[in-house]
C-alpha cells in the first residue's frame, strides 16, 4: 500500500476553529495528524441592534463587498435576521475564492472575484470606476483601511460594517512545543503577531506556510527560518504542504542511500 504524503507529520493548523475543519480533515485525509491550535476567535459583536441598523441600508447600496468567510457568515446572517432582500441591481464582492463559495452556498448567484491575486489590491483592480457608488464592506473590527480608503479616494461613498469581533485566545507557548510541530500553517498577519508573542526560539525553525505575499515577508522578518508561500485557500495551503512534504521525503531517501553507499565502501 503507497505511503500516504503526510503521514505521521504532525500539523498545526491555526485557523479560527470554526473555519479549521475542513483543512483538518483533509490533512487527515492524507496521513497527516493536525493540531488545532488557534491564534484568532471569532464572535458575534456585542452591538446586534447598531449593526442591524446598518444592515437595513443596504438597499440603497450599489455594491456590498464580505471582506472574508466570517464577514458572510456573519453578514449574511444579520441581513436575514433583519429580513432585508438583496436588491436585484446590487453588485457582490469578495476577496478570496473561499468568500465567494461561502455566498454562493447561501444562494447568491453572482459574486465578483479576482482571480489574480486574492487581497484588497485584487479586488481593487476590477473596481477603477466607482464614483457616486453606495458601497458597504462588511468586515471584522479593525483590519486594513486600503480597500475603503482607495474606493472613496475613487469617488465612492464607503460605509463599513463591522459584522463580527476577532480576539487572541489564550496561548500556551509549552503547549506548541510539547507538540513539536512539523509545520505550521499561518493564514493573517494578525495571527502571525499572536504566534510571536509566544514563540520560543525552538519554533522559528519550523517550516512556516502562508498563502500571501505579505504575511510571508512579516514572517520573514520575525526571523522565521523555513517560510513556504502557498496559494490562496485551504486548497492553496494543502497544496503546498504536499508539494513539501514530497520534497522533504526525496530529500530523506537520498540521505539514506548516501548512507548506504558511505556504509559499503
Amino acid at each position: 500500500m503507497a505511503k500516504l504524503p503526510l503521514a505521521g507529520l504532525k500539523i498545526v493548523v491555526t485557523r479560527p476553529r470554526e473555519q479549521a475543519a475542513h483543512l483538518a480533515q483533509k490533512i487527515g485525509q492524507a496521513g497527516g495528524i493536525p493540531l488545532l491550535h488557534p491564534l484568532l476567535e471569532i464572535a458575534p459583536v456585542q452591538d446586534a441592534v447598531a449593526l442591524n441598523r446598518q444592515v437595513s441600508r443596504l438597499a440603497a447600496a450599489d455594491m456590498a463587498i464580505f471582506i472574508s468567510p466570517n464577514a458572510v457568515r456573519y453578514g449574511m446572517a444579520a441581513i436575514r435576521e433583519v429580513g432585508v432582500v438583496l436588491p436585484l441591481g446590487l453588485k457582490i464582492a469578495t476577496i478570496g475564492a473561499g468568500s465567494a463559495q461561502a455566498l454562493r452556498e447561501l444562494g447568491v448567484g453572482e459574486v465578483l472575484v479576482p482571480s489574480a491575486r486574492h487581497d484588497s489590491e485584487g479586488l481593487l483592480e476590477l473596481l477603477p470606476h466607482v464614483a457616486g457608488w453606495r458601497v458597504m464592506i462588511f468586515r471584522g473590527d479593525g483590519g486594513r483601511e486600503l480597500l475603503g480608503d482607495t474606493l472613496s479616494a475613487r469617488g465612492a461613498i464607503v460605509e463599513y460594517v463591522t459584522c463580527y469581533r476577532r480576539s487572541k485566545p489564550v496561548l500556551d507557548a509549552g503547549e506548541w512545543l510539547n507538540a513539536h510541530p512539523d509545520a505550521m500553517l499561518v493564514t493573517s498577519s494578525e495571527a502571525l503577531a499572536h504566534l510571536r508573542q509566544i514563540a520560543q526560539p525552538a519554533l522559528y525553525t519550523t517550516p512556516l506556510f502562508v498563502p500571501h505575499p505579505r504575511i510571508a515577508e512579516l514572517a520573514r522578518r520575525q526571523g522565521w527560518m523555513q517560510v513556504y508561500l502557498t496559494e490562496a485557500g485551504d486548497e492553496g495551503l494543502l497544496s503546498g504542504l504536499l508539494e513539501w512534504a514530497r520534497k522533504r521525503e526525496s530529500g530523506i531517501r537520498s540521505e539514506e542511500r548516501g548512507l548506504r553507499i558511505e556504509g559499503g565502501v
